[in-house]
């Protein structure tokens, strides 16, 4: 591990985080004033014009890029997965690892028509997390443990980076910080996840609730949180949690899978806008006139 990736302590990494740049708005300055001069009416291509602004400012330079694509899947065990909130055993977890390492996923199959590097990460599998009804689900040096895994695990050298996670129990897990960051009660954010049924809803809505009783003290710290419980998708749950981000999903297909599939999905969609924006001929090089004065 490099020493980039070090951390030690939480406190160290809300030290990193908060001296982490913005976006650069000249960059994205720059990407708008030449939108303006490519052979289009201006808005013609909608939402592709501010991604790549988007993509010129959170990289810091004009014109973007798209050429490097990673996928980084991160694959953990939950505690919780054993009070029967997923319609699979935890074993799957490690299976299906193992199917990503054989290129026999989605995901596999969405990396190789993108082009993307796919970067699988399984965090001590053979471990889970604490039940976060009974107790923190992650001590900190478990929390920074795997946050520093994270770290490590990013090609520095990526135009895009694509994030996703494979996990028995992770939509419990999800909808339980969901609601502590956000508000309401597990009914509010559970959804069907793996499939399971009414009763299964209901069941895993109760031990979000569990959670968020134990936990209580957490809900408003982010990483306090993460440690007790640690696109659009199809899940309720997900819908609110842009709501309450004031986002709106490039893609919006029903998708409930995880594995960073959304997240491929829409690094196509921004590939192309970037390549239309830096690929296109402007009025004066095309001896297009360009709209009346």
């Amino acid at each position: 591990m490099s020493d980039e990736a070090r951390l030690g302590s939480l406190t160290a990494f809300r030290e990193r985080v908060a001296a982490m740049p913005g976006a650069a708005e000249a960059a994205a300055e720059r990407a708008k004033a030449h939108d303006a001069r490519l052979t289009k009416p201006a808005g013609a291509l909608g939402r592709l014009e501010a991604l790549a602004q988007w993509a010129a400012a959170w990289q810091g330079d004009h014109p973007p890029r798209a050429e490097r694509i990673q996928v980084l899947v991160f694959a953990g065990n939950h505690g919780v997965a054993a009070l029967g909130v997923s319609a699979y055993p935890a074993t799957v977890t490690a299976q299906m690892v193992a199917n990503f390492e054989a290129g026999g996923a989605a995901i596999n199959q969405l990396c190789d028509v993108l082009g993307a590097e796919l970067t699988v990460v399984p965090l001590d599998l053979e471990t889970p997390t604490e039940d976060m009804t009974q107790a923190p689900a992650l001590g900190e040096a478990d929390c920074v443990a795997a946050l520093e895994a994270g770290m490590a695990a990013v090609d520095e050298g990526a135009d895009l980076l694509c994030l996703g996670e494979m996990g028995i129990g992770n939509t419990t897990a999800a909808a339980a910080l969901a609601a502590a960051l956000c508000g309401g009660d597990g009914a509010t954010w559970v959804g069907p996840g793996t499939g399971v049924d009414a009763e299964g809803l209901a069941r895993k809505a109760a031990v979000v609730d569990a959670a968020l009783a134990r936990h209580a003290r957490a809900r408003h710290d982010p990483l306090a949180a993460l440690t007790c419980v640690a696109h659009r998708s199809a899940e309720p749950g997900h819908r609110r949690l842009l709501e309450a981000l004031a986002l709106e999903p490039l893609l919006d297909l029903g998708l409930r899978l995880g594995e960073a599939s959304g997240a491929a999905l829409a690094a196509a969609l921004v590939r192309m806008a970037i390549a239309a924006h830096n690929g296109m001929a402007t009025f004066d090089s095309a001896g297009v006139s360009g709209p009346a004065d």
